[in-house]
């Protein structure tokens, strides 16, 4: 199939990349010119793992192209807008512009029979809105709700091999046509197994937000334990491999820590909130103003750990900060802990250098005033305290005892509770974990 995918951003070029790697002939569209010239020569304009190698591939086999020239999406049949929806500013509800933006300046390129896959986090509602803008500017197109459901590091993948396809339409129905034309977008992984799921355009939209707040949840949850636990004496990580093993419950996302960020799980949970006040459900979702507290809550108690752990104040303490990504295998820092972190510690009078493997130019942009170091063991040197706040491979693989001679004084605070505290306290580390006793 011919398709178009409006907006490159980091959903947008890992959908058109691998649709491309599903045999399909895509353009990306995107206003920003610098974008399309570094995607168009195989460069990825963000860390990705996997990416860049795939665009270099399918481009070479001439199925993907990227453009600024919105003209480009006549020649297709289908058109996925992938564009953001950050938070509004001074608000909790999502900023829609730019979803209502690609949508407007795609009608004019849009033909009878079209289907536009809107694949953007909206809140409710927003889907019948925009197909009601769409037939009326073309009445034989449709307009379906297909969510993604990406994690950031494992992106490609994520859309090549998804554990679920959900699909939006009008009436709820396998009998729609656009869901026939999905299916054959998609039939590479339906064939290996994916299940799919069809609802109808407010339950779609729901899926990515309610899946979301679950997670989040599950999350502060684990994170509202650890500050118990600090207060008994017990811990955290055998509290949460004790209840995961509850089938009910799981294991994954009970990892106590300095909680979540990025661009999704926080904004994505207050305009769920936003939305349910303006549906008139908001007590149905009061909850979750606990959950973001609660995660809130971490940053600034990983503060007070720090300076405990210094024993004297933070006043001229060396602090070196182990990670800026808000997660490992990412340069995303929007809504970072590591970084939130970082920059509280500096303003009460610390001295904190910032290293990360990929994340020290977007972090630099962010964070101007801490000072950033790309050499981890140069970062380390003569530190009063290390705090390992996003969990890359090569920060738990540490050594301890050689990192004992490096450092000023060896006092480590664990975020992520991934590090072996028996290991680092026999290489004479102070250890404190979050939670952990």
């Amino acid at each position: 199939m011919r398709i178009s995918v409006i907006g490159c951003g980091y959903l947008g070029a890992v959908h058109a990349a691998c649709m491309a790697k599903l045999g399909h002939e895509v353009v990306g569209i995107d206003l920003d010119e610098r974008k399309i010239r570094e995607l168009s020569a195989g460069r990825a304009p963000f860390f990705e793992p996997e990416l860049e190698e795939l665009l270099l591939d399918v481009q070479g086999t001439g199925r993907l192209k990227f453009s600024s020239d919105i003209s480009e999406a006549s020649d297709a049949s289908v058109h996925f807008i992938c564009v953001g929806t950050p938070q509004k500013k001074g608000e909790n509800a999502a900023d829609l512009r730019f979803v209502d933006a690609a949508v407007n300046s795609l009608l004019p390129h849009i033909s009878a029979h079209d289907v536009v896959v809107g694949k953007s986090t909206v809140p409710v509602g927003t889907a019948a809105r925009l197909a009601e803008v769409v037939t009326n500017h073309e009445p034989e197109a449709h307009l379906v709700w297909n969510p993604e459901f990406l994690r950031e590091g494992h992106a490609v993948s994520d859309t090549l091999h998804p554990d679920r396809f959900v699909y939006g339409v009008a009436d709820g129905s396998e009998d729609h046509p656009a869901v026939a034309i999905l299916d054959s977008l998609y039939a590479v992984p339906l064939s290996e197994g994916t299940p799919r799921l069809v609802a109808d355009l407010p339950t779609a939209e729901l899926v990515k937000t309610a899946a979301n707040s679950f997670l989040a949840t599950k999350i502060s949850f684990i994170n509202a334990m650890a500050e118990l636990c600090e207060a008994a004496g017990a811990d955290v990580t055998r509290l949460a491999d004790a209840i995961g093993l509850d089938d009910r419950i799981g294991r994954k996302f009970l990892q106590a820590g300095i909680g979540f960020g990025g661009g999704c799980l926080p904004k994505d949970i207050r305009a769920f909130m936003a939305r349910a006040g303006e549906l008139g459900a908001d007590q149905a979702l009061t909850f979750l103003r606990e959950v973001d507290a609660i995660n809130m809550r971490r940053r600034t108690r990983v503060v007070e750990l720090t300076r405990e752990l210094c024993g004297d104040g933070l006043l001229g303490k060396r602090i070196t900060v182990l990670g800026a990504a808000f997660k490992p295998e990412s340069d995303d820092v929007r809504d970072s802990p590591a970084l939130s972190i970082a920059a509280q510690l500096q303003l009460q009078g610390a001295v904190v250098t910032v290293t990360d493997p990929k994340a020290i130019d977007n972090a630099a942009k962010r964070f101007p005033e801490l000072q950033y170091d790309h050499d981890t063991e140069s970062a380390l040197a003569n530190a009063h305290a290390v705090l390992l706040l996003t969990e890359w491979k090569e920060y738990r693989d540490l050594d301890p005892h050689y990192l004992r001679n490096i450092v000023s004084s060896p006092r480590v605070l664990d975020g992520r509770n991934v590090l072996d505290a028996a290991k680092w306290r026999a290489a004479g580390w102070h250890y404190r974990g979050l939670g952990r006793p």
